[in-house]
């Protein structure tokens, strides 16, 4: 075990991640095809009720412990580390039992709120309570979990954290497709007990996560600057707990109405096409490709986001306490960057390809390559407003995370429904509303956002727009070659093996294109560094 720098820190979660979302993509190809498009949905409302209890136990408190043991470490108050990690732990027992007893008791309340009256075409009340049942009990382990890699990453060990999510990863998706092929191809079960199974296998990948985090902490001890027995740090567990309060309470509110908007969301969608006079099977499809389907395609993009946001906080609140606004001005521009450089050719590739990696996935799809067309530039705009978010965090901004964010959501909700509509008076895709509307609240919510660092905090960002001004040359070379490739590789006759040749040719050389122009026009220098750049070109054989 070793503490990780910024970039290196960044780049080795963001790989972790981009396994762990590779294979969170991949295997809903054969996983979709056990359990079929209302199986998929079932899917869907399990994981948008499960998102919306876990994310108050994963985003706040875990979140709070990295930062505080962060400053706790820098000031060397290794005593005081310790008891907060401990303290976390409590609230956590608390918090995580009344989490799954609510999930539990109030999933038939829950199951309406997605499906309510709608035709009998789809799935059953009681499909959907089962699945949501079924997901809560992994609230009995995955928020300790959340709080032990709060730990590793307030002191700044990465790799063991970032390990354990890859391992928490391939544990899940074995269990996904093992049982629910045994459930529903073997034993002849009901589709809703198949997908009831697969979202039990979240608690099964937590608990073997959570079991190798122990081991490794166990067997290093040495190495988490440990307290001298003698040590007692002149701060009380009240003080730590008013502290863990105060940083977590911000983010579980932002996070919460998020994701109840999400949920709602959904919901909105669903009844939205019921108005505009689609079925309720058909409405329950485009649903659940917007929430989870043509999602997870999109989460590959997510990887480097992921990988930033673990990493921002210890190292931005470790500089926040030192007063080294230069450096958090540095890293943010970094990490805005690496989101940018990195994540927007992969959503664009994606767009451009968007029938062919759809049906790579899924098979073929009325809705599915049409969603997927629009959908990663309002993942891409997400992810950069969670990096902003994080860096908030980090400064103890909460009052514009507030304000930002809730600005967007309202936006949001007030344009869903009427863009939909609208859409569909001017002969466009009515659901395309919907994701205008999601693109339209992030964007405020970012304006409010940089414009407050910048005053607050005496942000500069001419460094970032130099870098969006270099992008923009290598994005249009790949974009006019995969165009030009996609129009004369694409067959006449679409099969997974076709299209999977014409995304690997379109992938690889407009990757090639994009790189080889962003290297030679300094881009990936001004967006990762030089260091960093020639030490992998060396590692590859491109550079001595």
């Amino acid at each position: 075990m070793k503490k990780n720098s910024f970039i290196e820190g960044t780049i080795f979660a963001s790989l972790s991640f981009l396994i762990i979302k590779f294979l969170g993509a991949i295997y809903v190809i054969p996983f979709y095809a056990i359990v079929g498009e209302l199986g998929g949905a079932l899917y869907s409302y399990a994981y948008t009720v499960y998102s919306l209890i876990i994310n108050i136990c994963t985003i706040g408190i875990p979140h709070a412990i990295s930062k505080i043991i962060s400053e706790y470490n820098t000031l060397e108050m290794y005593e005081a580390k310790e008891r907060t990690f401990k303290i976390g732990n409590k609230i956590m027992v608390v918090l995580s039992t009344l989490l799954f007893l609510l999930m539990f008791i109030f999933a038939k309340q829950a199951a309406y709120i997605f499906i309510g009256d709608i035709d009998s075409t789809g799935n059953s009340i009681e499909d959907v309570v089962l699945v949501i049942r079924s997901i809560s009990f992994c609230l009995l382990v995955v928020p300790y979990l959340a709080v032990k890699r709060g730990y590793l990453q307030g002191q700044k060990f990465i790799t063991v954290s970032t390990t354990g999510e890859v391992i928490e990863q391939v544990v899940r998706v074995a269990f996904i497709l093992v049982g629910s092929y045994l459930a529903i191809n073997v034993f002849h079960a009901k589709t809703s007990i198949g997908v009831s199974i697969a979202v039990f296998g979240a608690f099964i990948a937590g608990l073997a996560a959570y079991i190798y985090l122990e081991v490794k902490i166990r067997k290093n001890k040495k190495e988490f600057n440990m307290p001298s027995k003698n040590q007692k740090d002149k701060v009380s567990d009240k003080a730590i707990l008013k502290k863990i309060v105060s940083f977590s309470i911000p983010l579980m509110i932002v996070s919460v109405t998020t994701d109840l908007y999400n949920m709602t969301d959904l919901s909105l969608i669903i009844r939205g096409l019921g108005y505009l006079g689609y079925s309720g099977k058909v409405a329950e499809t485009i649903g659940s490709v917007m929430a989870t389907w043509a999602t997870k395609i999109c989460l590959i993009v997510n990887a480097i986001t992921f990988g930033l946001t673990i990493n921002i906080i210890p190292h931005m609140s470790s500089n926040y306490v030192k007063k080294d606004y230069k450096a958090i001005n540095n890293q943010f521009i970094k990490s805005i960057a690496m989101v940018i450089v990195i994540g927007l050719p992969m959503s664009i590739g994606i767009s451009l390809l968007a029938n062919e990696v759809y049906y790579i996935f899924y098979g073929a799809s009325e809705y599915g390559g049409i969603i997927l067309r629009l959908l990663p530039y309002s993942i891409i705009l997400g992810n950069i407003n969670m990096v902003v978010n994080t860096t908030l965090q980090s400064l103890d901004k909460f009052k514009t995370i507030y304000i930002s964010t809730f600005t967007g959501l309202i936006t949001n909700a007030l344009l869903d429904i009427p863009l939909m509509i609208l859409c569909d008076k001017i002969g466009i895709y009515p659901y395309y509303g919907a994701i205008i509307s999601t693109m339209i609240g992030t964007s405020l919510s970012l304006t409010i956002s940089l414009r407050k660092l910048k005053k607050d905090m005496n942000f500069e960002y001419k460094e970032l727009l130099n870098i969006m001004k270099k992008a923009i040359l290598p994005l249009v070379s790949m974009i006019i070659v995969v165009l030009i490739l996609e129009h004369f590789i694409s067959p006449l006759f679409t099969t997974r093996i076709t299209s999977i040749i014409t995304c690997l040719i379109c992938a690889v050389v407009g990757a090639i294109i994009y790189g080889v122009i962003s290297y030679k026009n300094n881009l990936l220098y001004s967006s990762l560094g030089e260091e960093y750049v020639d030490q992998i070109l060396r590692k590859i054989k491109l550079k001595k």
